[in-house]
């Protein structure tokens, strides 16, 4: 992902995208622990995705991100018990 496609981002986009690189991140390192991983590098362009995402929240002076996103996925969760 380029910078300037994040820049276009809202912020609340970046916070949706910065799940989805963890959540991403979080699958291929489970890849890489069963050796099913075919490209390894996938695992460092994940990383600096999520860099990007996080520089550009800074750069907007975002503060308490890890709270915020803990927070997206609360009341995510909360969602999907309520339907």
């Amino acid at each position: 992902m380029k910078i300037a496609e994040i820049r276009a981002m809202h912020t609340e986009e970046l916070y949706t995208e910065l799940e989805r690189l963890r959540r991403h991140l979080f699958d291929l390192r489970a890849q890489g622990v069963t050796e099913k991983l075919h490209n390894p590098n996938q695992v460092t362009v994940a990383k600096r995705d999520i860099a990007r995402v996080f520089t550009i929240l800074t750069e907007r002076d975002e503060k308490n991100i890890e709270q915020h996103q803990h927070h997206m996925e609360a009341v995510a969760v909360r969602q999907a018990r309520s339907v």
